[in-house]
């Protein structure tokens, strides 16, 4: 007798008859059609593999914006310490970092949810609140892993066109009907590296219904620090606003996948529900409290993306290139065509440097480049020069 992964196989196979088939709506049926219409994310070629093929000796990713210093000494001991016991179970509540995060922004344990980086906790504000006609509201051109989303959800997801490589607030605003539930802004926005202001955000929070959630993604807050532009959330407070960080990106700990949410507890107990039990894990955990205390570490981090920043920013304008002025640890060019995007991307795969082409943001014409440490952003404007 066939098993039902057998069946399935067959109907799979071009060359068996779908007459012949027991069930030949079987997968219809078996796979939604809003998670069907999903394209699975397609990650870049291990660097070892581009290497080997290219000839490279060496080889440099400004593609991903990671921190390029590595993860705190701090962070690493914390992790060895931890290691002894990881045949035990992580504690469950993550106690000691939720009461560590809770004393830095001032507030109570119960306003902080952790997860397995920031994107987990957005998938679970969306399992949580999203449902039936609902519908979500955000802007081309930002973190695609919000309409991923929202998509498997099978919710509407509606979109404002960016205005200047910007979220169009104002447009947001006007968007806003009787279904919308959820709104996500990224500030600043990854990929472009713009922000909106202060007073951008406190006009737009007037003209958000109290029933809307706003989803804050502020991973890379820390890049904004001592910025009296930039509107922290953390100095708003308001009852339907959850903020996203992470210690992936200015903490340099993208491999460990931690991540954080402050919010109204009422909203915060919701996400605790969804959210996996044993999340995240120890030796994220132990590492997010040390990196947390390790304030010698995030300023060097700070710094290097300063001075990194900088230095692009001129070379680039040297090379007559349109770039968008940043406050994260990238930079957003557009290059006018995809065809020159492509070009260029290749060319400087060739020299051995990553950067990202941003078709899968909806910015097909743009390509985004991190900033790395002083050596690979020479490395980077040598290879750029040489590909124009």
């Amino acid at each position: 007798m066939q098993s039902f992964i057998e069946r399935l196989a067959q109907m799979t196979d071009p060359t068996h008859s779908a007459a012949s088939a027991a069930g030949p709506d079987i997968p219809k049926r078996l796979v939604p059609p809003h998670v069907e219409r999903l394209t699975p994310y397609k990650p870049g070629r291990p660097p070892a593999d581009l290497m080997a093929e290219l000839g490279l000796k060496k080889f440099i990713n400004l593609a991903s914006n990671e921190n390029p210093l590595g993860p705190p000494q701090s962070a690493l001991k914390a992790v060895a310490a931890a290691s002894a016991a990881m045949n035990r179970y992580p504690e469950s509540g993550g106690l000691q970092l939720r009461g560590a995060l809770a004393e830095r922004h001032r507030v109570k344990l119960d306003n902080v949810v952790l997860g397995a980086g920031s994107e987990s906790i957005m998938a679970n504000i969306i399992r949580a609140f999203l449902h039936g006609d609902d519908e979500a509201l955000t802007s081309e051109g930002t973190f695609i892993g919000f309409y991923v989303l929202v998509n498997a959800q099978g919710v509407k997801l509606v979109q404002v066109p960016l205005k200047n490589y910007r979220f169009d607030l104002d447009g947001i605003a006007r968007a806003i009907n009787d279904r919308t539930k959820i709104i996500y802004l990224c500030n600043p926005n990854n990929p472009t590296g713009t922000i909106f202001t202060r007073g951008e955000f406190d006009a737009f929070v007037r003209r958000v219904p109290e029933h809307v959630l706003i989803i804050l993604d502020e991973a890379y807050y820390e890049y904004c620090l001592g910025n009296p532009d930039f509107p922290d959330s953390m100095s708003y407070r308001y009852d339907n606003v959850l903020t996203l960080r992470t210690f992936s990106k200015a903490y340099g700990m993208a491999g460990l996948r931690l991540g954080y949410g402050l919010g109204h507890d009422y909203l915060i107990g919701y996400v605790n529900r969804i959210k996996l039990p044993f999340e995240p894990n120890s030796l994220a955990q132990a590492a997010g409290l040390a990196a947390l205390a390790d304030d010698e570490y995030l300023q060097r981090s700070l710094a290097n993306n300063r001075q990194g920043m900088a230095m692009l920013a001129s070379e680039l304008d040297r090379l007559g290139l349109k770039r968008v002025p940043s406050h994260a640890n990238c930079i957003l060019v557009d290059m006018g065509s995809e065809e020159r995007v492509n070009a260029i991307t290749h060319s400087l795969l060739r020299h051995g440097v990553a950067i990202r082409a941003l078709a899968p943001f909806g910015l097909p014409h743009c390509l985004r480049v991190t900033v790395g440490l002083p050596e690979e952003n020479e490395a980077f404007v040598k290879a750029l020069s040489a590909s124009l």
